[in-house]
């Protein structure tokens, strides 16, 4: 019983400070220190002894650096040269001039609009969803301030673009929508059909509910507010043009699906090509490049510690017992095959703050069980990919808190709730939507 009151209080104790802004780089190992405490796991290696087999038993410490560190040498090079990419677009004037575009060709109305299908278009050509907000966060501040539209919605935009009917949809080259190939021997088009109308439907609604947000602020009074650290071009500066501003996000696109055989690693060569680009589009703007880098640099340090934080934070609560028990309770639950998939993998997503983490735990144990009941697998794969990215993004999940903190430098009392309409409610309905759809058709 303890693990379990330790397990959710830690969950709730992580997200109370999150969204309280405590330091997440200190909120993540107190709520870990927690989860290991109340799960009797040994603190220190040299109190963690040795395993039937001969190896060291885990300890609170050693998991929860390991998870750190994992996540740190596997995305840290992304990180930079995104961040990087980002600030470089913001310094070179490519992000104002492509704003100043839309805004004045099809209107201030578009200013939204136009940063969620930036988000959509690099999200489905396989650019990582980490990488999408650096990637997209200058042009997304230009056509803001164009549009004069609240900053605090940025975060919602981007998490709306990235996480939610691109990131899981049939076809789509991110590893939440490929994980469950391996296990279900599918393919990325899995459930395509079904997939396509909950694609359109989760746009659909989700638009709806941030752009409602957004007017009603307006509304109320709030407009754009700039910042200091914010890349200023007046009126009548001398841009460059909207057909060469726009060729670094097309490059970093086009790179990266031409060298996708590369994996992860292709990132590097797409934004790598895209800050080249960016600096030659601007480079009446050179003087202003150096500072750029650099704010890139430290942006992206704490954009992706933040992140290992929230990792170590899972890593370390699946050691607990309860969350061996939440999971064979998921798998008890009786009735279709598809619901207790999507339940399970929505409650690990939830506990760990991670799509693919929930998958990556859940699956192993759970498709082998509901594929025995007759569980179809093409079915099976898209339900449990849309599912994933519910829960996954509480106010705890890496990729929020890198979101509005890191790249935006929003709070969580400003920004969350959009977040929250787009990425949890949105996705939930989307997961009843083709569950429905599956059992009908």
């Amino acid at each position: 019983m303890i693990e379990w009151v330790g397990l959710v209080g830690a969950l709730a104790l992580l997200i109370w400070m999150t969204v309280r802004g405590i330091n997440i780089l200190i909120a993540g190992p107190v709520a870990a220190f927690v989860v290991a405490i109340t799960a009797g796991l040994p603190l220190l290696p040299p109190l963690a002894g040795t395993l039937a087999d001969g190896g060291p038993a885990p300890d609170f410490a050693t998991s929860y650096m390991a998870g750190f560190a994992d996540f740190l040498s596997s995305w840290f090079l992304m990180f930079l040269l995104g961040a990087i990419f980002g600030e470089v677009m913001g310094a070179s004037g490519a992000a104002a001039s492509v704003a100043r575009f839309i805004t004045q060709k099809l209107g201030s109305r578009y200013a939204l609009a136009a940063t969620i299908a930036a988000c959509a278009v690099l999200t489905y050509g396989g650019v990582s969803v980490f990488i999408v907000a650096f990637s997209v966060y200058g042009l997304a501040v230009a056509l803001f301030r164009e549009a004069n539209l609240p900053r605090r919605f940025i975060p919602g935009a981007f998490a709306f673009g990235s996480v939610t009917f691109t990131m899981t949809s049939a076809g789509s080259p991110e590893i939440q929508n490929l994980i469950p190939m391996q296990y279900l021997g599918t393919t990325a088009y899995a459930g395509w059909q079904v997939s396509i109308v909950v694609a359109l439907a989760m746009a659909a609604l989700g638009y709806v509910l941030i752009a409602r947000m957004v007017k009603r602020a307006v509304l109320a009074g709030e407009g754009f507010e700039a910042r200091e650290s914010d890349d200023r071009f007046e009126i009548d500066a001398k841009l460059p043009s909207p057909a060469l501003s726009i060729l670094p996000l097309v490059g970093v696109l086009g790179v990266f699906l031409i060298t996708q055989a590369l994996g992860k690693w292709a990132l590097l060569a797409a934004l790598g090509t895209g800050i080249v680009l960016a600096c030659a589009v601007g480079w009446a703007q050179r003087g202003a490049l150096s500072g750029a880098f650099s704010r890139g640099a430290t942006g992206a340090v704490v954009a992706i510690t933040n992140t290992c934080a929230v990792v170590g934070f899972g890593t370390v609560a699946q050691l607990s017992p309860a969350f061996a028990e939440a999971l064979a309770a998921v798998q008890a639950l009786p009735g279709s095959p598809l619901i207790g998939a999507a339940v399970a993998v929505t409650v690990i997503a939830g506990l760990t703050g991670s799509a693919s983490g929930g998958q990556s735990i859940a699956l192993p144990l759970i498709a082998p069980h509901y594929l025995s009941l007759g569980a179809d697998p093409a079915e099976m794969h898209r339900v449990v990919a849309i599912a994933s990215g519910a829960m996954d993004s509480l106010p705890h999940n890496g990729y929020v808190v890198t979101t509005i903190r890191a790249v935006c430098g929003e709070t969580h009392k400003s920004a969350y709730g959009a977040v929250a309409a787009t990425t949890v409610l949105v996705p939930v309905l989307g997961t009843i939507l083709a569950l429905v759809l599956f059992t009908l058709f």
